[in-house]
């Protein structure tokens, strides 16, 4: 996938925090989050490219756009949700919109619309989502019936109801998902269309500055042109294409909005004097609400990055990645969120500080675009086959890999991580012969703990790299112990949570604490106490209260 230079990402970057410094203040977005407003000038000048040009990322060069890669929509996501995530919602909504045009639009088709969506600065919705079919879209109920004229497709009648659509009563240019006789299928539905209409904008709990708005479409006609790819029947395939791609960004927004939380509590703890020191003194305080968060924070983006890379190389799908992904970073930044209003106390509770904000708004990020659930059963799935191939050597192998690296770069997390994935091997293995599988609570309980320990193993990869990325802001010493503190922990939820699911589900668990080493899991908890005192000090040093 194409991608822009490091300068040019730099640059962008930087208009995009100046702009935020200067046009969207925390009063505006208090006194929008109030009303409920979307502000759509707001956008509009984003969209400009003499002042942004935020959705020109997602359009290649050819067509107007900048071809930005996976890396650079993810930095930009990240960066919008630190500002508000309904705005970024709202300029996501047009990401997510132009999907269908990029990955199944005709040459024709992408030539017409992107380039109009680029010079015409349009906000664009993505219409899958319907009242008895969220994540599930093969229940579509929305219709498209052909229109015949002289023995040929002129086009098409489409009928139906879309819910909890972003940009729904704003936007410009909708791709909505029907079924038509060939199967579930892609259209252009442009605003004004008759017989289309939003319906009201929703009064929702949190990004109250995106729209939400409902879609009914009673007996539209949509020439035969406007489906997307001219041939019926591959709207699933398209849009299961992009979600390894498309997770990943509300991933960003969940690292991004859980990040501006952290640096919101580093900063006041520092100024915050209790019992004559500075609650950032005081490891009751950064031990609890704040190292833990840091560490799964700084997680989460390594193998955000880790996947963006490899959808930039060229690779498609990893919907499981993607999952695994999203599911940690949205979880994560939900959690410090939650404690971020914890750590300011009464007055985190209040309008006027920005916690109270992004602990509502970053709510949706564990929703839309797939469940938390859904994201659980997603990872339980992909990992179980690649067990069930490898006859229970594909987390072992991977922890061979880890313990060689512990050996080369001993500090990083790698031994923690390794016995993590042996512990997730044997409790999928002990699952697999008993056949815990059957009950649901038992494969959701599995994606959690595959999650943990897969992100665990990428970060200790990522912390024994020389040289870091430039989204690191910590140096060599605090971002290893970030790794470990990580890796600890979920060796330890593996190990401890994994013979627990077992049990509960069977009469008995066998050997299974000694196949997991849990002795040794126990005994690589040393040292944890120090490194979150080594962390809590570096969150100081990194983030000074202004």
């Amino acid at each position: 996938m194409a991608s822009i230079d490091a300068i040019s990402r730099g640059l962008m970057l930087d208009s995009l925090k100046e702009y935020a410094k200067r046009r969207i203040p925390y009063d505006l977005l208090r006194e929008l989050d109030e009303k409920n407003e979307f502000p759509a000038d707001i956008l509009k000048e984003m969209y400009d490219p003499e002042i942004l040009g935020v959705h020109l990322l997602m359009i290649p060069e050819e067509y107007g756009g900048v071809s930005g890669g996976t890396y650079d929509i993810y930095r930009v996501c990240e960066q919008l949700a630190r500002i508000d995530l309904g705005i970024a919602t709202g300029v996501f909504a047009t990401f997510l919109g132009t999907d269908p045009l990029n990955v199944g639009g005709t040459e024709e088709q992408k030539e017409k619309w992107l380039t109009r969506i680029a010079k015409e600065k349009l906000l664009v919705a993505y219409g899958a989502t319907e009242p008895d079919a969220g994540s599930d879209l093969v229940n579509l109920r929305t219709r498209a019936e052909h229109v015949v004229k002289n023995g040929k497709i002129v086009g098409y009648r489409v009928t139906g109801n879309k819910q909890w659509i972003s940009n729904g009563g704003v936007a410009d240019l909708y791709t909505i998902l029907a079924m038509a006789p060939g199967g579930p299928s892609w259209f252009l539905v442009e605003k004004g269309m008759e017989g289309f209409s939003p319906n009201k904008h929703e009064d929702k709990h949190g990004i109250r500055l995106s729209n939400t708005a409902g879609l009914s479409l009673d007996n539209v006609y949509v020439p035969a042109e406007n489906l997307i790819g001219m041939e019926e029947g591959k709207g699933l395939l398209q849009a299961q294409a992009v979600f390894g791609y498309t997770r990943l960004m509300v991933a960003a927004f969940g690292l991004g909005a859980g990040t501006e939380a952290l640096e919101q509590a580093v900063r006041y703890s520092q100024q915050r004097i209790q019992a004559g020191t500075p609650l950032s003194e005081k490891q009751g305080y950064t031990h609890k609400l704040i190292v833990p968060h840091a560490c799964r924070l700084e997680a989460a983006r390594s193998y955000i990055e880790y996947t963006a890379g490899r959808l930039d190389g060229g690779e498609h799908g990893l919907q499981t990645e993607g999952a695994i992904a999203k599911y940690t970073a949205t979880e994560g930044g939900n959690r410090m969120a939650e404690d971020a209003v914890q750590a300011l106390g009464g007055y985190g509770y209040t309008k006027d500080f920005p916690v109270e904000k992004i602990k509502r708004d970053i709510k949706i990020t564990c929703i839309y675009e797939g469940t938390s659930e859904i994201m659980e059963m997603t990872i339980y799935r992909g990992r179980w086959q690649e067990h069930l191939k490898t006859r229970g050597r594909y987390y072992l192998d991977q922890a061979d890999q880890l313990d060689a690296l512990h050996a080369q770069v001993p500090g990083v997390g790698a031994h923690a991580a390794a016995l993590a994935l042996r512990a997730l091997g044997a409790i999928m293995e002990e699952c697999r012969v008993q056949k815990l599988t059957r009950h649901q609570h038992v494969t959701f309980k599995l994606g959690r703990l595959i999650a943990d320990a897969e992100v665990a193993a990428c970060f200790a990869r990522a912390a024994a790299q020389q040289k870091y990325g430039e989204t690191v802001r910590f140096d060599k010493d605090a971002w290893q112990a970030m790794a470990r503190v990580f890796a600890r922990e979920a060796a330890l939820s593996t190990a401890v949570q994994g013979l627990a699911l077992v049990l509960g589900a069977a009469d008995q668990a066998g050997n299974l604490a000694d196949a997991m080493n849990l002795e040794a899991v126990q005994a690589e908890q040393k040292g944890n106490v120090a490194d979150m005192d080594l962390v809590a000090a570096k969150l100081k040093q990194t983030f000074k209260a202004k």
